[in-house]
């Protein structure tokens, strides 16, 4: 269920759900999602930890806004949301293009980054040939570009994205968040993902990694996560079963379970929020 989402001022102004208390853990969906794709983790997450969960700029109920899009653009958003709370370093959790900010931020600014979850996710578009590149976009931007609406690539998407036989309802969630995209804005967020085609060299990255993916992940697959973890220390791999790329929605209570006990121990190294509405 979505939340009346608390605002962040600025230009664009940013919407968030938020619960809970203690260190800030930052949720970040992917290209074709919003905040309300990380509903199955709020309560779990909220017990232990102060839980925010964003619509990037030009998603859910976050504002549009002019020009085109840098991908690092997302990242300086992410530093509003943290200066706008008072927090030094975040843990962040990341799903698909959502890691991939995630992993930006930590490279660009190490000292506000205290964990990272990566999920479902890949390190840029160097990863794939060429002409998974073009079948990426061409699957996504084209039917728009000639006229198409979000909802009418929603369910082609969807399917393309959850694992053969996946539950009616994690389906039905994925159509639904995929045509409530902002048009223009979502295809602003399809140009910029594919043409920045690395992050940087992530074994620079010095934060404490988690990746998590589904078993059944056709898009970032089980040893695509293998070859990232390699590069960062071997970072350890939850691989999820019944679940494909949207491993959280797929697979709440394992996917909770694994990202919640891997990140325990780390809690501390979060900052706690200074300025809170839930209180």
């Amino acid at each position: 269920m979505q939340t009346t989402p608390y605002r962040v001022p600025g230009i664009p102004s940013l919407a968030l759900d938020l619960a809970g208390s203690g260190p800030l853990v930052f949720f970040m969906h992917g290209i074709g999602g919003n905040r309300g794709n990380w509903r199955a983790q709020r309560d779990a997450f909220a017990t232990h930890f102060a839980y925010a969960a964003w619509d990037a700029r030009g998603y859910g109920a976050s504002d549009d806004y002019t020009g085109a899009l840098t991908f690092d653009d997302f990242v300086h958003d992410v530093l509003r949301v943290l200066d706008h709370f008072g927090v030094a370093r975040a843990h962040f959790v990341g799903l698909s293009m959502g890691g991939r900010i995630a992993m930006r931020t930590a490279l660009l600014f190490p000292d506000r980054v205290a964990t990272l979850t990566l999920v479902d996710t890949h390190e840029g578009f160097e990863a794939f040939s060429p002409e998974q590149r073009q079948a990426f976009v061409d699957s996504r931007r084209a039917p728009l570009l000639a006229g198409k609406e979000p909802y009418d690539i929603a369910e082609p998407v969807a399917r393309s994205l959850v694992r053969p036989g996946a539950k009616p309802e994690h389906l039905q969630q994925l159509i639904e968040s995929i045509s409530a995209l902002h048009k223009e804005s979502y295809i602003k967020s399809l140009e910029a993902t594919v043409a920045q085609v690395t992050l940087g060299d992530i074994s620079a990255i010095r934060a404490p990694v988690h990746f998590v993916v589904g078993a059944q992940d056709t898009l970032t697959p089980v040893a695509m996560h293998h070859e990232m973890a390699q590069k960062i220390g071997d970072a350890p791999v939850s691989i999820l079963p019944d679940a494909g790329h949207l491993s959280n929605i797929e697979n709440a209570p394992a996917f909770n379970r694994a990202a919640i006990n891997w990140l325990m121990p780390y809690a501390g190294l979060g900052s706690t929020p200074k300025h809170w509405p839930p209180g």
